[in-house]
């Protein structure tokens, strides 16, 4: 095993085949970063969403996707420049990885690949003994997915983060308040059908009780460019906090409790969810 690989692995305790592929899947992540920063990725795009929570500040639950977004739209950017880079940063740590893009099969902003390494290899990689790895298909495949919003709407800040480890280097990352806008967007307008997306709310939760700070316009950009804002007057608070609690009243609370809890480690912290503590949450949410 790679040093370094072990220096980012002893941050975890892994007992279960879970603790040993979601230490391999934030690894894994964090070794991308680096590749993209290499390949001077953050001079035209921004970290975003709930793994940039996880890694950057902490958030307390696992995350699968690697967010993006650039600086400004630009309608032919390609991850494909990127995927030798990537490749060959994981590469160089001694993980095996491909990169496929995603073709589009519909018109969409959203630009998309995945990083795939093969289940098995990798666990054995970080230390995983052959008792977790009965059942593990030996053709599976862990994927990392890649996402970049290509057409970003505009009123957004960012900042410079580091992360240290495997080396020292910086990653550009939205602002809190307008990660919080992002993560707002996702909760009102995810249109996910009758699924229901408890990390969501998860995070909701998280920046409430930490960050509750939200950027208010950049929020309102992000519904008008979706349709889901239509009035000619700003989105306020008060809008906002109306628009959540309808939000609640239509969540099935034990669905949302069952999607987030294979990512979370402590699910006594689910337990107390519901209508009124939800609604005490939204009463915690401040306009930046």
């Amino acid at each position: 095993m790679h040093e370094a690989v072990k220096s980012l692995l002893a941050r975890y305790t892994c007992r279960t085949r879970d603790d040993h592929l979601n230490a391999l899947r934030e690894i894994l992540q964090e070794l991308a970063l680096l590749g993209l920063w290499r390949a001077k990725f953050f001079e035209h795009a921004a970290f975003y969403g709930g793994t940039a929570l996880r890694v950057l500040h902490g958030l307390d639950r696992y995350s699968e996707d690697l967010d993006f977004s650039l600086l400004r739209p630009t309608p032919g950017f390609s991850l494909e420049e990127y995927g030798a880079a990537l490749k060959r940063e994981v590469g160089s740590f001694g993980f095996e990885v491909t990169f496929d893009r995603r073709a589009k099969t519909r018109a969409t902003a959203i630009e998309s690949a995945f990083l795939k390494a093969n289940t098995v290899r990798e666990m054995i990689q970080i230390g995983a003994g052959e008792d977790l790895l009965q059942g593990v298909h030996p053709g599976a495949h862990l994927k990392i997915k890649l996402e970049v919003d290509t057409d970003p709407p505009g009123g957004f800040a960012t900042e410079t983060r580091y992360l240290l480890q495997p080396i020292p280097f910086p990653v550009r990352v939205f602002s809190l308040p307008d990660l919080f806008a992002g993560k707002l967007h996702a909760v009102l307008c995810r249109k996910w059908g009758t699924r229901v997306k408890g990390r969501d709310w998860y995070d909701l939760v998280w920046y409430a009780g930490r960050h509750p700070e939200v950027h208010l316009s950049h929020l309102e950009q992000r519904m008008r460019q979706s349709g889901d804002w239509k009035p000619s007057t700003p989105l306020d608070l008060e809008s906002l906090q109306r628009l959540l609690t309808d939000a609640v009243t239509k969540l099935d609370i034990n669905q949302a409790r069952s999607e987030v809890a294979p990512f979370v480690r402590d699910h006594r912290a689910l337990e107390v969810w519901s209508q009124d503590f939800f609604a005490s949450v939204i009463a915690r949410i401040k306009q930046s």
